[in-house]
């Protein structure tokens, strides 16, 4: 299980060591996947630059474990961390969703194993989901086998490739019944941290379940 973070977003740097109801977002994130019922282990993918030395340090004082790589080609360093942890496949989710639902991703193991031969299983091809739902299966060779082809954006939106090049690829999408994937619940901005903020209090943060 890769978590997909860094500390030096555009848009809200430092977000995934922001405090949200006494806990930095992506402890919100690690305490969510957490609750998992499927046996799972869980790492933190970053950067191997100064700018994320602070959510290091924080990773290991809470004794999460966490990889270091390239900060701009993400595609290799998902790839390095699937490898290190001698993964043939990885769960991939992003370090901006502190809301994310736990049964997502007991879903989406349930229907690898029904897809064995499957190079992606995901949620967002097309999209039903919200924002911070997503969720991606990735076979790691797939990376391997294609990285020299993948331009800078393809780098950074690690799938990006595999969705431009679909008939080429084993994908299996799942999606949302209640269909209310116009709902944001990843934190791009302080205007989405105030908004989730006011719409869901402490309690129903932290219990948060997508209906």
């Amino acid at each position: 299980m890769i978590i997909q973070a860094r500390s030096n977003s555009k848009r809200f740097k430092n977000k995934v060591l922001l405090p949200i109801y006494g806990k930095p977002l992506i402890s919100h994130v690690v305490h969510k996947i957490g609750k998992s019922k499927k046996k799972i282990e869980i790492v933190v993918s970053t950067s191997r630059e100064k700018s994320d030395d602070r959510l290091v340090d924080h990773l290991k004082s809470n004794n999460i474990n966490f990889f270091r790589g390239s900060l701009n080609n993400v595609a290799l360093r998902l790839y390095n961390t699937a490898r290190k942890y001698r993964s043939n496949y990885f769960v991939r989710i992003s370090g901006d969703s502190p809301l994310f639902d736990f049964r997502i991703l007991d879903k989406a193991i349930m229907l690898k194993k029904k897809y064995k031969n499957s190079d992606l299983i995901t949620n967002v091809f097309p999209r039903t989901f919200p924002k911070g739902q997503s969720i991606e299966i990735i076979k790691a060779s797939i990376i391997k086998k294609n990285i020299k082809k993948f331009n800078d954006h393809n780098k950074e939106h690690v799938t990006s490739y595999f969705y431009d090049n679909f008939k080429n690829f084993k994908i299996k999408n799942f999606v949302n019944k209640y269909k209310n994937n116009s709902l944001k619940l990843s934190i791009d901005t302080t205007i989405d941290l105030n908004m989730i903020k006011k719409k869901f209090n402490k309690k129903n943060f932290i219990n948060f379940k997508l209906k």
